[in-house]
C-alpha cells in the first residue's frame, strides 16, 4: 500500500540523482533502495524523480561541455584530460550509442560531458541517456520488488 508522502522525499532523490550526474560525488542508487523498501512511495513516482533528475544532472554536464569546450584544458575543467580522451576515443569508435553507458560511475559523467564538447543534437542526447538512466534505475527498482517479495 502506498501513501502519499512527502513531496520532500521525491525532491530529494531528485537532488540526489542530480548531483551523482555531476562531477559532485553523490549516490543516488542507495537512497532509491532505501524509500523504495519502506513502502510508503510510489516506485513510479521514485523513478521518475531518480531518472529526472539524473537527466537533467547529465544536461548539465552536456552544457558545460558545449558551451566551454574551448577551456578543456583549463584546470578547473569538470573533467580530466584523460577522461575526455578515454571518452572522445569510445565516441569515434561507437559513435553516440557509446551514451547508453552513461549511467556508469567514473566514465558516464565523461561522456555526457564529452557529447557537449563534440556538439551531439539535444534531442538524440537527451533520449539515449534517458533510456540509459531510467534502465538503470528501473533494473534497481525491479531487484528490490524481487528481494521483499
Amino acid at each position: 500500500m502506498f501513501f502519499a508522502a512527502p513531496i520532500t522525499a521525491y525532491a530529494g532523490l531528485f537532488g540526489a540523482a542530480l548531483l551523482a550526474a555531476t562531477i559532485v560525488p553523490a549516490q543516488s542508487e542507495l537512497l532509491l533502495v532505501g524509500l523504495l523498501m519502506s513502502g510508503q512511495f510510489a516506485p513510479l513516482w521514485l523513478l521518475a524523480a531518480a531518472t529526472a533528475g539524473n537527466v537533467l544532472g547529465s544536461l548539465i554536464n552536456w552544457a558545460l561541455g558545449r558551451f566551454l569546450a574551448e577551456y578543456r584544458k583549463a584546470r578547473w575543467f569538470p573533467a580530466s584530460q584523460r577522461s575526455l580522451e578515454r571518452a572522445e576515443r569510445w565516441f569515434a569508435r561507437y559513435g553516440s550509442g557509446v551514451l547508453l553507458l552513461s549511467w556508469l560511475p567514473i566514465v558516464g559523467d565523461p561522456l555526457t560531458l564529452i557529447a557537449g564538447v563534440l556538439r551531439m543534437r539535444l534531442i538524440p542526447f537527451l533520449l539515449v541517456v534517458t533510456l540509459a538512466k531510467g534502465a538503470r534505475y528501473s533494473v534497481i527498482a525491479i531487484t528490490v520488488a524481487r528481494l521483499t517479495d
